[in-house]
């Protein structure tokens, strides 16, 4: 059997006000679910049956309806498991950066090598991926063109080309 909760008049008072002013099925739900407890002297367990919601769900509503007037951050979201702080991660990008900005040649593997030496543990491709796409980098496709071509030359070969190739005689 499960602990009885104890609910005060002031937390009943807020749920029949919300009760009153529902706009939706589930509000109506967080607020009979506390008004049961309260009132009634019903465990979790027999409340959770009445809508059909979990035991969890119940002292959800219960919080929500306690804080309701409150404006709290939810503690969802944000980066949890970071391995470095933003700061970190830009410091990290700085030597590649210059090496970029110089010119050079830049591909995602011996980045993810340089980071997997300064963490000291593996971590998985999609980690440098996403560190990249978190600090704005993208991948800038090559130029279409042979770096030492010359337009002046190769219109002068397409003019004094043939316009259709025989076989050699």
């Amino acid at each position: 059997m499960s602990r009885q909760a104890n609910i005060g008049k002031e937390e009943i008072e807020r749920a029949k006000q919300m009760r009153d002013e529902s706009m939706s099925i589930n509000q109506y739900r967080k607020a009979l679910s506390v008004i049961l407890i309260g009132k009634l002297g019903l465990t979790a367990d027999l409340v959770s049956e009445i809508p059909g919601v979990s035991r969890r769900t119940i002292f959800r509503s219960r919080v929500d309806i306690r804080n309701q007037d409150v404006t709290v951050n939810k503690p969802w979201g944000g980066r949890r498991h970071c391995s470095m702080t933003v700061k970190e991660e830009k410091e990290f990008l700085n030597k590649w950066e210059n090496i970029a900005t110089d010119g050079g040649v830049l591909t995602v593997p011996p980045i993810h090598a340089a980071l997997v030496e300064r963490l000291g543990h593996d971590v998985p491709m999609s980690t440098t991926y996403r560190l990249l796409s978190r600090h704005g980098w993208r991948k800038i496709q090559p130029d279409t063109k042979h770096p030492k071509s010359d337009p002046a030359l190769q219109d002068e070969f397409k003019k004094n080309s043939p316009k259709q190739w025989l076989p050699p005689t």
